[in-house]
């Protein structure tokens, strides 16, 4: 049996780019000292979450990769000996640009990348105005660590994410993950949205007989456009097992290293006995690429 001990860094954000990393990489160390192998960051780890406003004034927070956020990651993923999921606001070229998730092997090279592919726009969760739709693909990113299929934020409602990174040989999900309140919403419509994060995770874990991992962000941004609103980060991150169990769940309302471990040998167990992989009927599911049946 293996088991792949991960760190789960939940955790607040400021407007300083450099005092957020700074932060982001003391709960790493913090977490490689008791032990972690797999170390999570969860989205636009580096700063507050700018898409609650449409300002081409924050294009400024992009930085290419490899760039200075990363490079930082990458030494101390080399220092170590870890791997480590980041999650940066990439500048590719002048006018275009990602929400990319980047993977740090624990020699600190660049396992691979991943482009977020559904991008949402939403009030308070502009993302359109900023980000490029992914180009990358599903495709898992092989590392000492395992096959991770990591995947970003919005991604974890589509079901089809979810599946086409298991098919191509994922072993673990990884969804880092910016999401929270408004703050006017009533006790049970929060309670509603919460309830339903969680529970189309833990679907994805149980379709496809793999853990999830998701990473979320906590606390209160205000909207920089008006310091009445905002949005209240439930933080919540969670690992569920490959039938759905909760592994591990972190807190509400404060930063967290959630750590947890990974039986890297109960996948196969489950899909032994549930073989959904097995019973798809692939031969019926070509109205899957329709985006309607009128």
């Amino acid at each position: 049996m293996t088991t792949l001990k991960a760190a789960l860094i939940q955790q607040t954000c400021g407007r300083d780019r450099q005092e957020n990393l700074d932060h982001t990489k003391d709960m790493i160390i913090r977490a490689a000292a008791d032990g972690a192998e797999l170390i999570l960051l969860q989205e636009l780890h580096t700063g507050p979450y700018f898409c609650q406003v449409e300002d081409p004034a924050l294009f400024d927070r992009a930085e290419p990769i490899p760039g200075d956020s990363s490079r930082q990651i990458a030494a101390l993923a080399a220092e170590l000996v870890v791997v480590i999921v980041a999650s940066l606001f990439e500048r590719r070229a002048p006018g275009l640009y990602h929400n990319t998730a980047v993977v740090f092997e624990k020699n600190g090279t660049i396992a691979g990348t991943y482009r977020k592919m559904h991008i949402p726009d939403d009030p308070g969760f502009y993302e359109k105005f900023y980000f490029t739709p992914g180009d990358l693909g599903f495709n898992p990113i092989s590392t000492s660590a395992g096959t991770l299929g990591v995947l970003v934020c919005w991604d974890q409602w589509y079901p089809e994410a979810a599946r086409l990174m298991a098919l191509a040989g994922a072993d673990i999900l990884i969804y880092p993950t910016a999401i929270g309140w408004d703050p006017t919403d009533n006790d049970d419509e929060k309670a509603r949205q919460r309830d339903a994060w969680i529970t189309v995770q833990r679907g994805h874990a149980v379709a496809s007989g793999i853990p999830v991992l998701a990473i979320n962000r906590v606390g209160y941004e205000a909207s920089p456009s008006d310091p009445g609103a905002g949005i209240q980060f439930w933080g919540s991150s969670f690992a569920a097992g490959p039938q759905g169990e909760i592994l591990a769940e972190a807190s509400r309302e404060a930063e967290e290293i959630l750590m947890v471990d990974i039986d890297m040998g109960q996948s196969e167990r489950v899909r032994r006995i549930w073989p959904f992989l097995r019973d798809r009927r692939i031969d019926a599911y070509g109205d899957i690429l329709k985006r309607f049946r009128d």
